[in-house]
């Protein structure tokens, strides 16, 4: 049987990886791999420097706020080592003297108040008071530190309605010193009602005597190397009783409260 030239050759096949790719052999039987494939990785440079910029602030802030807490620790250790290595007295505010300069006292009805005891027959309707008073005050400062005083204000009263007011203005007062303050209380026709200008009218004209209080806060700071303290107040309360005839002063008493630093 004559050979057949067209004979059917089985197709090559060639080994395969186990991914499936197929190695292509070139000279040498050498293979050549795909190289790895190399993730892409982005860069903020300047987030990066922003949050470290950030942390920085914060720690600057915080030693700051370290350094600032331990001075005013250390300042007020300071005082208070001070204050009780003086210990600071309540200054005294005490009324010395009270001068009468003018009292007058008119009515509804004049004949209500001449001078008599038998003028209180008539009860006047409404009676207005006029007075004008100087009062020196005595301030001693027992420390050895000075004191510093703001502006003092005081009030007179009749059974507790207020007539005037005066102030004195704030000094500063050295240490181990006595020292006079001046003040003036100016009542221009205060005006009474019925009830008490009746009973105004029975004091001035039967007992002639006029009771007035005087009340008043006396604000001081005791300064220590340049700084002050909180606060010493005195209360300042004084019961004085004025004759209308002889325009004068006739009895004084006071009563002063000191509070504490």
């Amino acid at each position: 049987m004559p050979p057949n030239h067209h004979q059917n050759h089985a197709p090559e096949t060639r080994p395969s990886t186990a991914n499936g790719d197929h190695h292509h052999h070139g000279g040498g039987g050498h293979s050549l791999a795909a190289p790895p494939l190399q993730r892409h990785q982005t860069y903020y440079p300047h987030r990066s420097s922003s949050s470290s910029s950030s942390a920085s602030f914060k720690g600057c802030c915080c030693c700051l706020f370290l350094l600032f807490s331990f001075l005013a620790l250390l300042v007020l250790a300071v005082v208070l080592v001070i204050v009780l290595a003086v210990k600071p007295k309540k200054p005294q505010f005490d009324l010395q003297q009270v001068g009468v300069q003018y009292m007058g006292i008119s009515t509804s009805n004049p004949s209500s108040f001449d001078g008599t005891a038998t003028a209180v027959a008539t009860t006047p309707t409404t009676a207005s008071l006029s007075l004008t008073i100087h009062m020196i005050f005595t301030a001693v400062n027992p420390n050895k530190v000075g004191i510093k005083y703001g502006e003092s204000r005081f009030t007179v009263m009749y059974r507790g309605i207020p007539l005037g007011k005066a102030s004195v203005p704030g000094f500063y007062q050295e240490a181990h010193s006595t020292r006079t303050v001046d003040a003036t209380i100016a009542v221009d026709r205060a005006n009474l009602m019925q009830a008490d200008a009746a009973d105004l009218i029975r004091d001035a004209s039967l007992y002639d005597r006029v009771e007035l209080r005087v009340l008043g806060d006396v604000g001081a700071k005791i300064r220590v190397m340049e700084f002050d303290s909180p606060g010493v107040q005195v209360s300042v309360d004084c019961a004085i009783v004025i004759s209308p005839r002889k325009q004068s002063l006739t009895y004084k008493q006071c009563g002063f409260d000191g509070l504490s630093v």
